[in-house]
């Protein structure tokens, strides 16, 4: 059985009140497990993915990016309003869904140590895109409201997942280097305490140089989505693993509701009451 359920509508406008206001994008969430609604959401990624550095063809044959996870997972889908289209998506795998699935997709390129105490609790998510004419502080904020709203109704309190990190974010890069920054800013500023540790199945090696061997440029550049998690106060398991597929590395993050910053979670639940208002994308 499928199922589409708003979590955060969009804003009324009343235009018996207010005849010029906004008429830009309205945003919505929606959780969802419709058919329709997951091969509108692998179009989008498929798309989207496709124009980052480094996306290989191969694992979007038919114009949609897939996976086995994708039929275990809920769905958080942000529609634009104002036209109906979804412009923006997160997959979200619970417990009782990962195993069902045989386990949780960060496993497919990580061992795992240390989360055995966590995994009860603890929602995976991932695939995590948003339409380049649509990334700002609105939407990533909806996004994030909508993954504490996720939490709460299915009485989680942990979220997992792999951040990525393009392994050139232009044709001029040496490969690697900024891969390399991100990684010594995170092990210096927001590495996971022990017990937990990702360790990659497949780790970060370009033109025969691991990550020590390749020299770190003197700006470090961080994905706002990476931003975001820091921001709320996740951390950083182990080292990357390298995805070719996506020409990306990725990061475990991991973070406990309780354990993060409060202040900026109040923000984001705020985003239910402000999700057409634009925003920065810092």
């Amino acid at each position: 059985m499928t199922t589409s359920s708003v979590l955060i509508p969009a804003p009324a406008v009343r235009r018996d009140i207010a005849p010029n206001g906004p008429k830009g994008p309205r945003y919505s969430l929606v959780l969802s497990t419709d058919r329709a609604d997951i091969r509108a959401v692998q179009t989008l990624r498929y798309e989207i993915f496709r124009s980052e550095p480094g996306f290989s063809d191969s694992i979007g044959e038919d114009g949609r990016d897939a996976d086995r996870f994708d039929e275990f997972c809920d769905h958080l889908l942000v529609r634009d309003e104002s036209n109906g289209e979804i412009i923006g998506c997160y997959r979200m795998l619970p417990p009782e869904a990962a195993h069902a699935a045989g386990g949780y997709y960060t496993s497919t390129e990580f061992r795992l140590t240390g989360f055995d105490g966590i995994m009860p609790s603890t929602v995976e998510m991932g695939r995590a895109c948003v339409h380049p004419e649509h990334r700002n502080g609105a939407v990533l904020s909806l996004m994030w409201a909508g993954i504490l709203q996720y939490l709460t109704l299915t009485g989680n309190a942990w979220v997992l997942g792999c951040v990525s990190v393009p392994v050139q974010f232009s044709p001029g890069d040496v490969p690697g280097a900024n891969v390399r920054a991100v990684r010594d800013v995170l092990h210096a500023r927001h590495r996971c305490p022990p017990p937990m540790d990702a360790h990659p199945f497949r780790p970060v090696v370009l033109d025969g140089r691991g990550l020590d061997e390749i020299a770190a440029p003197e700006r470090v550049r961080m994905p706002p989505l990476l931003r975001g998690y820091l921001r709320l106060g996740a951390r950083i398991c182990g080292e990357p693993a390298y995805d070719p597929a996506f020409g990306v590395a990725d990061f475990v993050t991991v973070l406990g509701v309780r354990h993060a910053n409060q202040r900026y979670l109040e923000r984001l639940r705020s985003a239910a009451t402000s999700s057409s208002a634009p925003g920065d994308n810092r």
